[in-house]
Parts: C-alpha cells; sequence; structure tokens
C-alpha cells in the first residue's frame, strides 16, 4: 500500500475488513469520534496490519482500531 499526498495511507475501500469496521466503530463511536476519524484510524491500522495473515485481518483491523480510538478519545476501560 503507497501513502497518499500529505502522508496519510492510501486505504483499500473496496476491502471488506476496513469497510466493516468503518461502519461498526463509526456507529460505536458516534458520539466521541466524526466518521473521517473512525476511517483514518481504521485505515491506519490496516496499514499497520499489512503483513498479517489475510484471513486475520477483519478481527486484527477492528481490534487494533478499536483500541487506538479508546486513547484517541480518552475512554477508560474497566
Amino acid at each position: 500500500m503507497g501513502s497518499a499526498p500529505g502522508g496519510a495511507y492510501a486505504c483499500p475501500q473496496h476491502d471488506l475488513a476496513v469497510q466493516g469496521a468503518i461502519e461498526r466503530l463509526a456507529s460505536e463511536f458516534s458520539h466521541r469520534a466524526c466518521r473521517k476519524t473512525v476511517s483514518h484510524v481504521v485505515c491506519g491500522s490496516r496499514h499497520d496490519l499489512d503483513t498479517s495473515p489475510v484471513h486475520a485481518l477483519p478481527e486484527l483491523v477492528e481490534r487494533l482500531a478499536r483500541q487506538r480510538l479508546l486513547q484517541l478519545t480518552d475512554f477508560v476501560v474497566d
């Protein structure tokens, strides 16, 4: 995956792991983060997991993005 202008990663919008995670996390974080932020975090997570096994990507992308969104929004999990 290459970088887009401005240092952002090109996000594979056709990737089902990305699409599903964006939909679910945008709903989950709707009161704390805008959809654009969620999409950016999911795409960054997908990029960082680029070398992971393809069959594991849907779960890994969503879990990593959720953790990053929790940290970003200062939400404390007990």
